[in-house]
């Protein structure tokens, strides 16, 4: 049958029916929020090139996961930067450090509000790379130590969920043996199982302090022109043990979202990073977009597949759902 008789426009006439017969919706759980943990008090800098965005000491995290947790959004993501940085990134698992002392607070001041951890070195470390330096790169194997114990330090100190995203080959099988042998079984890992070497991370490595002091991270980080690597990533990390598997950047690779969810029964989250948001946010500030722009950017990556979303505009979008 074709027109009169089919006519599609029936079900898009009212935002009633277009609500009725829509298929894929957004909810705010489906929301994590990213935020940057600094030692000191009373310290919110905004970050410049990721307008409401800050740097936070612990006294203002608290506040702001508290609002977060008003809005509904289910859970935060938290990334350190450290006042002493060294070549082994000892802040990284000092049980005193700014994140572990952020875990604690957090969790002693809210309800229910779920704490992730990122996992990695290269807030830590004085060179900017995701771990321990040999012959001019990162020695992978000498790097899983690190971080399973920075994974454990995070659950000592009571985070709900840790997330490795160094892109070390073996690091979840490391951080789950680590967590098990300590009894923290129960801890889930969200793996940044497929990690593209991408340039839309550079608003985050203003905000985390934790630019490259030489070359770059592509000998750890994927090839953005590869796309079976990603299943070869996703099918390890499972196998290792990684409960959610994350694709990062989103938008760019909403291709690699799909092929996720049509091979893996696992929940899958998508990272809209830094420069996904900052490029959005300068163009509705120049009017050049409208702000319907982060919903329609959002839904795009709930509808190639994703479970979760880390997002910056977590709390907008939150409003408005």
């Amino acid at each position: 049958m074709t027109f009169p008789v089919v006519r599609s426009r029936r079900l898009r006439r009212n935002e009633t029916i277009r609500r009725m017969v829509r298929e894929t919706k957004l909810s705010v759980d489906d929301l994590i929020y990213p935020l940057f943990v600094v030692e000191g008090e009373n310290v919110k800098n905004e970050i410049k090139s990721m307008p409401g965005n800050y740097q936070m000491s612990i006294d203002n995290i608290v506040k702001e996961c508290i609002e977060v947790e008003k809005l509904g959004i289910p859970a935060v993501i938290l990334f350190g930067i450290p006042e002493h940085k060294d070549e082994v990134g000892s802040e990284a698992y000092n049980d005193e450090g700014v994140i572990q002392k952020a875990i604690k607070a957090i969790k002693g001041n809210t309800r229910d509000l779920y704490v992730i951890t990122d996992v990695c070195m290269c807030e830590y470390t004085n060179h900017g790379h995701c771990g321990i330096i040999k012959d001019g790169d990162v020695d992978n194997d000498e790097t899983l130590k690190y971080l399973a114990l920075e994974a454990l330090s995070h659950a000592k100190a009571g985070a709900d969920m840790v997330a490795p995203s160094d892109m070390m080959d073996g690091r979840v099988a490391a951080i789950r043996d680590i967590l098990d042998e300590n009894g923290f079984y129960n801890i889930p890992i969200m793996s940044y199982a497929v990690k593209y070497a991408s340039s839309f991370y550079g608003p985050f490595r203003e905000a985390a302090e934790s630019t490259p002091a030489f070359g770059d991270r592509r000998s750890y980080q994927m090839d953005p022109p590869n796309r079976l690597e990603a299943l070869k990533e996703a099918e390890l990390d499972i196998a290792e043990g990684a409960d959610i598997i994350m694709v990062k950047p989103a938008l760019p690779y909403l291709d690699i979202i799909r092929d996720l969810r049509e091979n893996f029964n696992v929940p899958i989250a998508a990272y809209n990073v830094s420069g996904e948001f900052s490029m959005l946010k300068a163009a509705i500030e120049k009017g050049w977009l409208d702000e319907k722009v982060i919903y329609e950017s959002l839904i795009s990556i709930k509808r190639a597949g994703a479970d979760l979303i880390l997002t910056y505009f977590a709390k907008e979008i939150a409003e408005q759902l």
